[in-house]
This record gives C-alpha cells, sequence and structure tokens, in this order.
C-alpha cells in the first residue's frame, strides 16, 4: 500500500491511505487511529515520516490529537454557504441541527471608531453590544460580538437576543434585510477564546467580520465571529 520506490513523497501516500479511509467511513469520527509506532511498523517506514503524515492531516482538521489518548479522526465539519445570508439559528436549523445561544453579555455602549464608521453613525452614539457563544447539539461552534444601531433595532430583550435576531427583525420590527459584506480570515483562539469554544490556547480558528445592511442600504448590525476551525467550514459557489 505504500510504494517506496514511487517519486510521491512516503509522508503523502500516508497522509493519502488515512484520508481515503475517513472519506469512505472505514474510520468515523471519534475513531482513536493507531500510534505512530504501529503504523511505522505496519508499513515498514519510520517514525518520522509518520510522525510527518500525522501533523498534516492534524493541520487539516482531519486528525485530532488529545493528550495522553493519541489521535483521533476529527469530527465532521459543519459546512455554510456563504452564498445565502441567514443567521446562524437559521443556518443550524436547516442542517437539521438544534441551535441554542447562551447569552454572556448584552448592553448599550457607545460606538467605538470602527463601529461607528460601519454603522455609519456619529462616534459615541449608543449602540446594543450584544456578546454569544453559539452551540449546535450542544456542541460550541462560535463566539460572537454584535453590535447593532439602537435607534432601528429598538425593543431589545435578553429573552429575544438569545434567540435569532433576524427572525426578530423581519417579523416583529417588518424591516428588510437585504445583503452583507462579509471577510474571512484564519485565525487562531486567545484565553478568552478558547475557553468559551472548549479548544487549546492559540487553535485554528475562522474569524468573520461582517457588516449587514436594510433594503434601503442603511447599515444596522456589526458582528465579529470566532468559529472553530476544527468544526466549522465555508462554502463558496462559484461560476465563470
Amino acid at each position: 500500500m505504500i510504494d517506496k520506490d514511487s517519486p510521491i513523497p512516503i509522508y503523502y501516500q500516508l497522509e493519502e491511505l488515512i484520508r481515503t479511509q475517513i472519506e469512505n467511513e472505514a474510520l468515523q469520527p471519534g475513531d482513536l487511529i493507531p500510534s505512530e509506532r504501529e503504523l511505522a511498523e505496519q508499513y515498514n517506514i519510520s517514525r518520522m515520516t509518520v510522525r510527518q503524515a500525522i501533523t498534516n492531516l492534524v493541520n487539516e482538521g482531519l486528525l485530532v490529537r488529545k493528550k495522553g489518548k493519541g489521535t483521533f479522526v476529527a469530527e465532521r465539519k459543519i459546512e455554510q454557504p456563504l452564498s445565502k445570508l441567514r443567521g446562524f439559528s437559521e443556518d443550524m436549523r436547516s442542517l437539521g441541527m438544534v441551535p441554542e445561544t447562551k447569552l454572556l453579555e448584552f448592553k448599550e455602549v457607545p460606538a467605538p471608531i470602527k463601529v461607528s464608521r460601519e454603522l455609519q453613525i456619529e462616534r459615541g452614539d449608543l449602540v446594543w453590544q450584544i456578546s454569544r457563544l453559539r452551540l449546535a447539539d450542544g456542541l460550541p461552534m462560535a463566539y460572537e460580538v454584535s453590535y447593532l444601531s439602537k435607534p432601528l433595532i429598538h425593543g431589545l430583550t435578553e429573552e429575544i437576543v438569545q434567540g435569532s435576531l433576524y427572525e426578530y427583525i423581519e417579523q416583529e420590527l417588518k424591516l428588510k434585510i437585504e445583503r452583507a459584506i462579509q471577510s474571512l480570515e484564519p485565525s487562531v483562539a486567545f484565553k478568552q477564546e478558547s475557553q468559551l469554544l472548549e479548544i487549546a490556547e492559540q487553535a485554528p480558528v475562522l474569524l468573520m467580520r461582517r457588516t449587514t445592511y436594510l433594503s434601503d442600504g442603511t447599515p444596522f448590525e456589526y458582528v465579529k465571529s470566532v468559529y472553530r476551525g476544527d468544526r466549522y467550514k465555508f462554502v463558496i459557489e462559484m461560476y465563470r
């Protein structure tokens, strides 16, 4: 199964073998894979070569190391298409998962410079600041901090912000959400994020920033979200 005469590096051949087992579901999420020593003996290759292959698959998010326990197949990632503008709760329900929100902070604050620019308001104008932990089927998925224009999005309560904000805005306030400008970039989890998301410090995460607009072009929301890199991925459909 490993061709030592092939020009393809041996570590990459091992990566492909393990990746194929995961894709074919011979290895299931949560399964413990053989140790480096066992794989080295099975394929008659060096442990250094095995270690390189395993490390690459861990960095790719297909495997996860657990200290003192071994290396396991990672949980499958949730795919979120970027072509649709939906809230977290709507996304999870569309995937057949149960969304849950843990409200960490909900208050009125003077708009910081970045927020005032994005919401096109004066610096220091009052905005809602909402910090929430997002879960799906009981598993932490994202930590987000949202800022909403207080004059536009009025009547918020703790009960409302623990549910679907977008549903409240469209159904109760009768405002039409039309579009958003969103950016994504790789990052790492800092102490607070790692504790909330139940991941190690410096673990890979996806950092998302989004400004959302009503149908008349008025920006009403600016949100910064940190998604677990091992449980979430964004998908873009493109046309030529």
